[in-house]
Formats: structure tokens, C-alpha cells, sequence
């Protein structure tokens, strides 16, 4: 298995901006822990985020939010680090016109972790191309959070019985990464 982390929209715009939530942030500090041991490990970590540009489709459904070169599409400071990779997105999916495959591929990655924001939306959509592209998906349960607790199991359950993603928690996936309990 040759993994790669990828953090979807763990962005100030979704933490403590317009779009922000104690849910959403109650996530940052076990998605650090795992990216911390990741990086020791040299397991490759991607950042894929929202960059809208200023009229975007997208603001008739959602507030307008992560407008590229704003402060609100920035990484959370808690999770930048240098020699990570950044991507940016203007759709749900994190493979949508990203360039994020030819990434994954020239790195020599077989397996997707995906961790982030929001599980029933951005994550599940990552879920479905990788799926689509022939990764094996596996979703950091505790370290994806939805806008609800049934949205959060809902897309939980549905991407483990339509991707076949394997569902784990950060220590468990710490544990196999070779992190200290």
C-alpha cells in the first residue's frame, strides 16, 4: 500500500468564517496528530481547498465563501506545513480540473486518505472519483465532520457500501502508520 493523506477544506472560511462550526474545528487537532506522524513517516500529504472566484455558481446555493486570495480559503494555521502539497478546487470533488490524479499517480499512490470537510459533501465527492479512478479510499472517520450527526454516519455508511471505503478512526490509523497510541 503506497497512501497519501488528502485534507479537503480544512480552511479559516469553514473553521471560524463565514461557514465556520465548533463541529468543523473539533476536528483539527486529531487531523494534526495524524499529519504530524504521516509526515515522520513520509507519507505524502495534499491539502486540496475551495478557491472560488468571485462570481461563483456555487454562492446560489451556499453563502459566498473561499474566494480565491482571501483569507477565508486559506489552510488553517494549526495544519500548514512546508513540503506539503496544496490544491485548489472550485467544485465539491477534490479530483475536479485539480490536477490532483496526475499527482497521486506521479507520487506512486495507490491509497487515499481522505480527511477533512464536509463529510456528506466535498469528502463523499473525493470518495466517488477516487473510487472512479481505481484508489483504494479509506475515510478518517474522526477526522471528517458533517454540518449534523446523521449527515456525518449517512455519508459515512454510504461511501463504506457504494466506494467500499474502509471507515477508521485516527488511532487506529495512527496505529498502522506506526504512531505512538
Amino acid at each position: 500500500m503506497r497512501p497519501a493523506i488528502i485534507v479537503i477544506d480544512i480552511i479559516k472560511d469553514f473553521t471560524t468564517g463565514v461557514l465556520g462550526s465548533e463541529r468543523a474545528r473539533s476536528i483539527i487537532p486529531r487531523v494534526k496528530r495524524l499529519l504530524d506522524e504521516a509526515r515522520r513517516r513520509g507519507v505524502p500529504i495534499i491539502h486540496v481547498t475551495d478557491a472560488h472566484i468571485e462570481d461563483d455558481r456555487e454562492f446560489q446555493l451556499w453563502p459566498r465563501h473561499a474566494v480565491d486570495g482571501t483569507e477565508g480559503a486559506e489552510i488553517v494555521e494549526e495544519l500548514k506545513q512546508p513540503g506539503d502539497y496544496h490544491l485548489k478546487k472550485r467544485r465539491y470533488s477534490a479530483f475536479y480540473a485539480t490536477g490532483l490524479d496526475a499527482l497521486l499517480r506521479e507520487l506512486g499512490v495507490d491509497t487515499v486518505i481522505l480527511t477533512g470537510l464536509v463529510t456528506n459533501i466535498c469528502v463523499q465527492h473525493t470518495a466517488a472519483d477516487a473510487f472512479f479512478r481505481g484508489y483504494r479510499v479509506v475515510v478518517v472517520e474522526d477526522c471528517v465532520e458533517a454540518l449534523s450527526d446523521e449527515a456525518h454516519r449517512e455519508a459515512l455508511r454510504y461511501m463504506r457500501e457504494i466506494y467500499g471505503a474502509e471507515v477508521v478512526s485516527s488511532q487506529k490509523l495512527l496505529n498502522r502508520l506506526g504512531g505512538e497510541p
